[in-house]
């Protein structure tokens, strides 16, 4: 095994309980069905934990169970619209080609930490860190059963492709936003010639690799979400957190990607990328 390899599965092993509410996963004998439906019996005997987003002002409740090998599970907020479609183009006359739209698509983030020290994942931490993303997308994912699986960096060191930020502190550091190996569930579609004043930005595909790590599906209904992710307690890729039944593991969750970006008031969902993490929870097993 490389060192750098082991050296990344030794730190996620020995992330450090974080304060704040515990997230309980209990093994259950049939695990629920990923089809955005809370009605499974799975999940009628797993705790509810209720945390506030404060970039979105909604509560978000938190259920966890597992089985065998996979850690399942379910996120619920409401949300009195369901939003599917993401940045589709619109025709510019004026300048013969097509532009982002102002559709923006439904979502939910899960941000776990990779590091062996306490730390708020926000993006205003006046440390570094590495985080474990687990992103389910309305329009871009969720067609084909999955959530994407990213890894957020966020240090000191200077990089082109990052976002600059300002930590609480005053220091400055960067965000690199970097996909997981593998094909992803949705490709940007080149539009050179006008077809049509509206058309779609992407084209869907299944997600393959450690792209393909967590499966995850979400249904509206009634104005709320309900999003169920599972994924292997450990995949074998050196891009995920992997878990023990003995550990605790630190997360957050946020309603909008959590990308540094500031609000586009011209967007349906303004503050789509503007997301962030803001109570610190800790997953823990009950076998």
């Amino acid at each position: 095994m490389p060192v750098f390899l082991a050296l990344l599965l030794l730190l996620a092993a020995a992330i450090p309980v974080s304060a704040g509410q515990v997230l309980m996963a209990g093994r259950v004998d049939s695990p629920p069905v990923i089809d955005g439906s809370a009605v499974d019996s799975a999940w009628s005997g797993a705790r509810i934990v209720t945390v506030h987003d404060a970039v979105a002002d909604i509560d978000i409740t938190l259920r966890a169970v597992f089985s065998g090998d996979t850690l399942y599970l379910l996120g619920q907020f409401p949300d009195p619209t369901e939003s599917r479609l993401h940045r589709q183009v619109i025709w510019n006359p004026a300048q013969q080609s097509y532009e982002d739209g102002p559709t923006r698509e439904d979502c939910l983030v899960l941000k776990w930490s990779m590091v062996p020290h306490e730390t708020t994942l926000s993006l205003k931490e006046n440390r570094p860190y590495r985080a474990d993303i687990w992103f389910w997308k309305a329009s871009r994912t969720d067609h084909a059963g999955y959530a994407d699986d990213k890894m957020q960096i966020y240090s000191t060191t200077r990089d082109k492709k990052a976002k600059l930020l300002l930590s609480e502190s005053g220091t400055v550091f960067y965000l690199v936003r970097q996909t997981d190996q593998g094909q992803p569930a949705y490709q940007p579609i080149l539009h050179a010639a006008y077809s049509r004043d509206r058309v779609d930005k992407y084209e869907y595909q299944t997600p393959t690799g450690s792209r393909a790590d967590i499966r995850a599906k979400g249904l509206w209904k009634d104005g709320a979400w309900t999003v169920e992710f599972a994924r292997k307690l450990n995949t074998g890729h050196p891009d995920d957190v992997g878990f023990s039944l003995t550990g605790a593991y630190p997360f957050g969750v946020s309603r909008y990607e959590i990308a540094g970006r500031d609000p586009e008031p011209e967007a349906e969902t303004p503050l789509y990328g503007a997301g962030d993490v803001g109570e610190i929870l800790t997953l823990k097993f009950s076998p």
